[in-house]
């Protein structure tokens, strides 16, 4: 593994670490009135294109940091779209 894989799984694990929080908020509360559904929508859909392209171009760093940030991002998604429902 390269240095530049190295640097590049060290940049996807802090950035994708950085959803935890707001899961764990989300998911403890039950709430997320004062999230932007627009915000989380558009991500969604930039994480997911962005994970295409990683797998495309076989880079384990974009394919490993959108994979799971898309998983991250839907745990808060589908409960915000489930209780704006309500």
């Amino acid at each position: 593994m390269t240095a530049t894989t190295l640097l590049g799984l060290a940049a996807a694990s802090l950035t994708t670490s950085a959803f935890v929080p707001q899961v764990v908020k989300v998911w403890r509360s039950g709430r997320s009135d004062d999230l932007s559904l627009g915000m989380f929508a558009l991500m969604t859909v930039g994480i997911l294109l962005w994970l295409a392209y990683g797998i495309l171009e076989r880079d384990l760093p974009l394919i490993a940091a959108n994979a799971v940030t898309l998983v991250l991002n839907l745990a808060i998604l589908g409960p915000a779209l489930a209780h704006r429902r309500r």
